[in-house]
């Protein structure tokens, strides 16, 4: 298997950056433009200026939580976007109870509404056996290449034709290890993340990619699943950052 390569930003960086990476991202050749949807800024915003600098790059969220995004929300604001290049990544947000089925009912809910694919983010194995059964497929991440060929594995076996992304932290300029060794950090604060981190026995920072094994850490990856999202770690977050992100990737493929 050689997974599709993709980049992922936040939606953060706003919608003029996220119109220029995206047709940096095209023009490299790169399958997908993911953008994290986080509170106070608008994933779906930053891929409508995306889809007007593009032609063919795929664009999709990673992920919008249910619990503050509904589907009738979603899909109003999706209307404009281009629904054959669309993917709609859905997560459970911050709900602690009833996750399951309230993302089994928002996916079924947007693949009735929508051309769109819908993918699951998920990170336990009920999660993951919904997004395989209910979507069309996962969003995957913090996992070794090993861990997540073993879940991409599974998922197929659970539905042929689920399609399996794995969202990637990645820095590509030694300026930015920092920020990617303190985003590590983060994710391992958080409890269902470090809960998953201890069912899994692996540390959060072995589930990156650092700039000096940027080739090799993404072939391992792109062996593991279906789509791999490199999503981008920079120094500051700078349109000029996401540019050489993009040229570095695209140096390590050459």
């Amino acid at each position: 298997m050689t997974a599709a390569l993709s980049i992922g930003i936040a939606a953060a960086a706003g919608a003029e950056v996220g119109a220029r990476v995206a047709a940096a991202a095209e023009a490299a050749g790169l399958h997908a433009l993911w953008v994290n949807d986080t509170p106070g800024h608008d994933a779906l915003a930053v891929l409508a200026a995306s889809a007007g600098a593009t032609e063919r790059l795929v664009l999709a969220t990673g992920v919008l939580p249910i619990d503050r995004r509904t589907p009738d929300d979603i899909l109003a604001r999706a209307a404009g976007l281009p629904a054959d290049r669309l993917v709609l990544g859905i997560g459970s947000g911050q709900l602690r109870h009833g996750a399951v089925d309230r993302v089994t009912d928002a996916a079924t809910a947007l693949r009735a509404g929508t051309e769109a694919r819908v993918v699951v983010g998920a990170l336990g194995p009920r999660m993951r056996r919904t997004g395989a059964e209910a979507s069309d497929g996962l969003l995957l991440s913090w996992l070794t290449p090993e861990i997540a060929a073993d879940q991409a594995r599974h998922a197929h076996e659970l539905a042929r034709t689920a399609h399996v992304a794995l969202y990637v932290r990645t820095a590509a300029d030694p300026d930015a290890i920092s920020a990617l060794d303190e985003e590590a950090q983060r994710y391992a604060g958080y409890p269902a993340y470090a809960a998953n981190f201890a069912r899994l026995g692996v540390q959060a920072a072995e589930t990156v990619i650092r700039p000096a094994a940027l080739r090799d850490r993404i072939a391992a990856y792109r062996a593991a699943a279906d789509e791999v999202v490199l999503r981008a770690i920079t120094a500051s977050g700078s349109l000029d950052e996401h540019l050489r992100f993009i040229d570095a990737v695209a140096e390590a493929l050459g």
